[in-house]
């Protein structure tokens, strides 16, 4: 008598206990993957993108291997609305990066203490294809963009989650 798989395989869940968010349920079609790491991270490769209600406009990158690091970042164009990254090729071709609509770009926010201004690195934006779920942190060759581009007052600030 043989066996038969169900249709539909129901998709693990899995948990991380997170210093900042607590414990987060997900699956692994969830998971970000990030094959050639991160600048200063580069022994990371699997991160949650963590959307909080409390701070909209702000996505949090989660990194799975290390709990304690978790990466504020916002979508760029909703704050800068001339910003026009030219994505170099190397990176449309390892991401497979086709139809805009299936990637999503963002930029990873730096809030220091006692400073009154937030700074985003416009310079090295991070591309995420949606589909494949793979993404990378891309350095804009020949570009003007700062990596410390204060943003305007208006934008409400990724406080910390409390624990």
């Amino acid at each position: 008598m043989t066996e038969t798989l169900p249709e539909e395989i129901t998709e693990v869940e899995r948990t991380l206990d997170a210093p900042r968010f607590g414990t987060v349920t997900y699956r692994d079609s969830e998971v970000l993957t990030f094959p050639w790491g991160m600048p200063g991270f580069n022994h990371l490769r699997r991160f949650l993108a963590l959307s909080l209600e409390s701070q909209s406009g702000f996505v949090w990158l989660q990194s799975i291997e290390e709990p304690n690091i978790a990466l504020p970042t916002s979508d760029p164009f909703s704050l800068f609305p001339d910003y026009a990254p030219r994505l170099p090729g190397y990176a449309v071709s390892s991401l497979e990066l086709g139809d805009p609509d299936s990637f999503v770009t963002l930029c990873v926010v730096v809030v220091t203490a006692g400073a009154e201004t937030m700074t985003m690195n416009l310079l090295a934006p991070i591309v995420v294809n949606l589909e494949t779920r793979s993404a990378r942190q891309v350095t804009l060759e020949g570009s003007q963009y700062s990596v410390r581009e204060p943003i305007p007052r208006t934008a409400p600030a990724p406080a910390a989650p409390a624990a």
